[in-house]
């Protein structure tokens, strides 16, 4: 085992497919030399060349669509998006071209195609590097949807993504770059798409959430524990395939749920969690579903104070999670 951050756990991935299988290859603005605004391409380039680390004008829709034509010929391109923000120009190629392609042809086009996607505040990042955009690929049928929270879920999930062969929004939360450590193992391994995993076991409350808000949820978690509350904190993991049998396998234990992301709220995953246990838990509930998500404002607020309002924090679960436990 290798203790990694999470940036460090996507490089370790990136390099070992691209070791492992001679099709894969990465393209986006800045990943060969510099190796990427966040470095997860560093070094890459001086292993693979080139022709298989490929720099590119600041033109999403032309990156896309070049990955997309590479993938429809057998290939496994990995193209990154410096940021969330940054993704909208090549919505066309994403949702109307790659999502549709498998379905649309009866199954003649495979997508091998693993898109990265650096999202999210806390980072200070402002009107035009801290956007969530994965409503709109969770709403998006033919997409699959991954949002690891660990270095060991990373790499473990970016790994299955690239071998995939359908077209993978690989969402990495910016804060967990750096932040976030843990063990990695060194023998080579994945981790299936679409399972979530329990990252704390609970009978009083179950607590749903993804990337960065889900290591608060455990924060806050720890916290009520002083006061006898046992949350059950499920990482989703994947949004897309949605592991619901785990969420309402957990939610009829605890008979009370609480959404956490930092996305906004309206029409958001925290949404759609709730209509599935409204619709196939409700006997069990013993208190209102709540969520605990970023507000319906046009964007990130650039000042600290402002931020921090917006983003979900261990102290504000921690007291939804008493309010829960108290019906």
């Amino acid at each position: 085992m290798t203790e990694m951050t999470v940036i460090e756990a996507v490089r370790s991935a990136l390099r070992e497919e691209m070791e492992r299988d001679e099709r894969v290859f990465v393209m986006g603005e800045d990943v060969g030399q510099r190796g990427g605004v966040f470095l997860a391409t560093q070094g890459l380039i001086e292993d693979f060349g080139p022709q298989r680390v490929l720099d590119t004008p600041l033109a999403e829709a032309s990156i896309m669509g070049i990955a997309l034509g590479a993938a429809f010929r057998g290939m496994r391109p990995i193209p990154e998006v410096q940021f969330s923000d940054f993704v909208w120009p090549s919505v066309n190629q994403l949702i109307g071209e790659a999502a549709r392609a498998y379905y649309g042809t009866n199954g003649a086009l495979k997508v091998p195609m693993t898109v990265r996607i650096p999202y999210g505040g806390g980072i200070r990042g402002g009107l035009f590097h801290s956007q969530n955009v994965e409503a709109l690929f969770f709403h998006t049928p033919g997409l699959l949807v991954v949002t690891p929270s660990t270095p060991y879920e990373a790499k473990g999930l970016l790994k299955s993504a690239i071998r995939d062969d359908n077209p993978v929004i690989f969402l990495e939360h910016k804060k967990t770059y750096r932040l976030v450590r843990g063990e990695v193992p060194d023998d080579d391994y994945t981790i299936p798409i679409g399972p979530a995993d329990i990252k704390r076991v609970g009978g009083d409350v179950t607590v749903v959430s993804y990337g960065l808000a889900m290591h608060y949820c455990l924060a806050a978690a720890e916290a009520v524990a002083a006061d006898g509350i046992a949350a059950e904190v499920v990482d989703l993991r994947t949004l897309k395939p949605l592991d619901t049998a785990t969420i309402l396998a957990s939610v009829r234990k605890t008979g009370k749920l609480l959404i956490v992301h930092e996305d906004n709220i309206s029409g958001g995953i925290g949404a759609e969690i709730a209509a599935l246990a409204a619709d196939e838990a409700f006997e069990y509930l013993d208190a209102p579903i709540a969520r605990l998500c970023g507000p319906d404002v046009p964007t990130m607020p650039f000042a600290q104070t402002l931020e921090d309002a917006y983003m979900p924090n261990p102290e504000a679960i921690a007291s939804e999670l008493r309010r829960l436990a108290s019906y």
